[in-house]
């Protein structure tokens, strides 16, 4: 029993550090010897564990999307109007890139290695279920249909992710964080930004 829950620490450590790795360097620049000394562990226990770094990265993966779909369920009864449900999704969404290295990781490498799926099949239909929902309902415009307002919460969530990675890379201090950053942006959806409407 001793040595089942050592070699389950064991493997924590490796996927915290093996994600915290990959987020920052890719999947090309880490290295099972550098996801090793991060770890403070012996490259033996790390391929004890993970035979070859594609099995850690898949293993990596799959701790971003199990964290992902948690946060989904969690704020599930939160609220039962959908575009504020909608808007408490993408916030969530924001916050995990913020604060998970697995989540980072997951995103680094879904980019970087041919074959992963999109963590966007994760929390898409969710979103896609609440407008349609909305949409039904009349609390968005006639011209704000849900596949339009899909693709928006798309690339919020992406421009998260971005704001993070810039602000990190240039060893800036954040003024706001991405959450509420995104938060202000959600603001500005909801009450329009124009006061006429726009041309074309």
């Amino acid at each position: 029993m001793v040595k089942q829950e050592r070699a389950a620490r064991t493997r924590r450590t490796l996927l915290r550090s093996a994600a915290a790795q990959f987020d920052l360097d890719g999947y090309a620049g880490a290295s099972l010897a550098k996801i090793s000394k991060a770890a403070g562990i012996s490259l033996g226990a790390v391929t004890f564990h993970f035979s070859s770094k594609a099995d850690l990265a898949e293993a990596v993966e799959a701790e971003g999307r199990a964290t992902v779909r948690a946060a989904i369920e969690r704020i599930e009864d939160l609220s039962d109007a959908p575009l504020r449900h909608l808007a408490d999704l993408t916030l969530e969404l924001a916050r995990l890139i913020e604060q998970k290295d697995a989540v980072r990781a997951l995103l680094r490498l879904e980019r970087e290695r041919p074959g992963s799926s999109a963590w966007t099949e994760i929390w898409l239909p969710t979103a896609d279920e609440l407008l349609q929902r909305a949409y039904e309902d009349g609390d968005l415009l006639p011209s704000a249909h849900p596949e339009i307002m899909a693709a928006l919460l798309v690339h919020l969530v992406a421009g998260a992710e971005i704001v993070f990675r810039r602000h990190r890379a240039a060893g800036l201090p954040t003024p706001d964080s991405s959450v509420e950053l995104l938060s202000r942006i959600w603001q500005l959806v909801m009450t329009g930004a124009a006061n006429e409407p726009a041309p074309g």
